[in-house]
Order: structure tokens, then C-alpha cells, then sequence
């Protein structure tokens, strides 16, 4: 079975771009530069981390078996410090290639998923994982409440119609996996950049239901 070919150059971009986004973040909250690193690396690779150390716990993370990642990262941390000001201008295109990733990354997550033998609903979660928990570690780590868990554009969301449309097609083989890869990057993608675009965003279910009661309250 012919799987989705990632490019190599595309994983290292991804992990750059991921780190200085991280980096700006981390800077933003005044951390000094352990902090700094910390930050970024966990933005950049942390979805992958959780996926192999968490659920598929088939020996060492793939980004430990290459110092690739951690050079990238450095590289990506002193790009973020040294030129601030232009990395900050750029978060727009930043936006628009993470769209690119959050597709690719959830492929990437399922088919390690599906060769470990999970069962879909698991390769569902372990591709979202993939894409989104590299922001849900960063966010733990900075004491912030996830991003995730808010009210906010589509992101995590957006991440889940892809986990779901790809693991439908190759589980069903309605496609082969470098075809259903290509079609869900280019969904994900669409539908992501319309949300920035429009900021089509969820809804506080507390909202939707006109009520904010606490549990004091209720007592």
C-alpha cells in the first residue's frame, strides 16, 4: 500500500516556521531564552511527540532519531529573535502554510495510526493530535487555557473533517492514499483559509443555550 509521501523539505519548512511562531509567542511573554526554546520546540514538534510517545509507543519519537529537528528549531529561535519586527509582519503567511500543515500533519498521524493497527475512531484522534497538539502542548506549557478549548476561528475543527475524509477514503479504499492525501490537504486547506479569511468562528455553548450559570449558582 503506497502511502502519502510527505516531502522532507515540507516537514523541515513546517518545523521552522512552527518554531518561530513559537519563539514570537514565548517572546511576547517575556521568557528568557530557555523559555524561549522550550516554547518553540514544543510548537513545532509537540503534536508528533504526544502521537508517538502517548498513543503509537513504538520506541523513540521519530524526531529523536535524527538531530535535524533540533537544529531547524534552533535555527527558527534565533531567526524569531533576531528579526522580530519582519517575523511578526509575516504571521499572515505563517497562517496560510500552517493551513497547508494541518492537513498534511493529520495524513501523516493516520497512516502511523493505521500501520500500528488502531481502529478508525483511534486514527481519527491520533491525526488530530498530529496537527493540533503541538498548540495544546504550547499553550499547557505557558499556563494559558488552550486555544483549543475556546471560541475561535475554525482550526481544530477544520482538522477534523480532514482526519475524518481521509481515514473514510483509505480505510473504505474509495482512494489510494496519494490521492485521498491530495484531496483532504487541498479541503483542510479551503476551509481553513476561508475561516481566516471570513473568521467563521465557534460558539460558546453557554451562549448558544442563554445561560452562564456556574455551579455555585445552582447550589
Amino acid at each position: 500500500m503506497a502511502h502519502f509521501p510527505l516531502p522532507i523539505w515540507f516537514d523541515f519548512l513546517a518545523t521552522f516556521l512552527f518554531a518561530i511562531a513559537g519563539t514570537l509567542l514565548a517572546i511576547r511573554k517575556g521568557y528568557d531564552i530557555v523559555g524561549v526554546f522550550t516554547v518553540a520546540f514544543v510548537s513545532a514538534v509537540g503534536g508528533g511527540l504526544i502521537r508517538d510517545g502517548l498513543f503509537l509507543q513504538q520506541g523513540p519519537p521519530a524526531i529523536t532519531t535524527t538531530g535535524d529537528y533540533l537544529i531547524i528549531i534552533v535555527i527558527g529561535c534565533l531567526i524569531g529573535i533576531l528579526f522580530q519586527g519582519t517575523m511578526n509582519r509575516l504571521q499572515f503567511l505563517i497562517a496560510l502554510f500552517d493551513a497547508l500543515g494541518l492537513g498534511a500533519y493529520a495524513i501523516v498521524g493516520i497512516e502511523k495510526a493505521q500501520a500500528a493497527g488502531l481502529a478508525f475512531p483511534a486514527m481519527v484522534l491520533v491525526g488530530i493530535v498530529n496537527a493540533v497538539g503541538g498548540g495544546v502542548f504550547r499553550d499547557i506549557l505557558t499556563r494559558e487555557e488552550p486555544l483549543l478549548f475556546r471560541p475561535g476561528q475554525f482550526y481544530a475543527a477544520v482538522a477534523f473533517v480532514g482526519c475524518l475524509i481521509f481515514a473514510t477514503l483509505i480505510s473504505c479504499k474509495l482512494m489510494s492514499n496519494l490521492q485521498a492525501g491530495i484531496f483532504t490537504i487541498l479541503v483542510t486547506f479551503t476551509l481553513r483559509a476561508l475561516a481566516i479569511r471570513y473568521n467563521w468562528q465557534t460558539t460558546s455553548l453557554a451562549e448558544k443555550s442563554g445561560k452562564s450559570d456556574t455551579l455555585a449558582d445552582i447550589q
